[in-house]
């Protein structure tokens, strides 16, 4: 196997790691928060927070170096529009992504806290979780328009 190949591989692998780990995480988690359940919102927020720490964190790093080595392999500018589009979604991915990180770790340990203490999950929980959702969307978005980008590879402009 060559070594472009080699690459996109790992880059394929990791997408579906980042996307698919984000997206299982955050249909857990939307619906842990909606269950009424603080032992089930503990559990869940956890584990969300572990699969970002294992998975998506890495794979996240993996993207952007895998595929700046792929274009400068293949001979495609960073400026191509398709592939500068595409860094841009992912940027703003990102953007949405960091906070979400902060988020989900102080609501984990929120619930964590209410579950051993047997009381409600406080008002602050309920505030960070619409954050949570409410940055999840544009990333999922984009995240899903970066994958048609790197499929089609269209033209865009110019």
């Amino acid at each position: 196997m060559n070594t472009y190949l080699a690459l996109k591989w790992v880059h394929i692998l990791s997408s579906v790691l980042l996307v698919g780990t984000g997206f299982g995480s955050a249909f857990y988690l939307f619906f842990a928060n909606r269950s009424g359940s603080v032992a089930a919102q503990a559990v869940v927020s956890r584990l969300v927070v572990r699969a970002d720490t294992w998975f998506t964190t890495p794979a996240g790093i993996v993207q952007p170096v895998t595929g700046a080595a792929m274009a400068m392999m293949a001979g495609w500018p960073l400026s191509t529009p398709w592939l500068a589009t595409s860094i841009a979604l992912y940027a703003l991915a990102g953007l949405c992504w960091l906070p979400v990180l902060w988020l989900q770790w102080r609501m984990a340990a929120m619930a964590r806290d209410a579950a051993a203490q047997g009381t409600p999950m406080p008002a602050l929980y309920t505030r960070y979780a619409r954050w949570w959702e409410a940055l999840g969307y544009p990333a999922f978005v984009a995240m899903l328009a970066v994958f048609f980008l790197m499929v089609h590879k269209p033209a865009l402009w110019g």
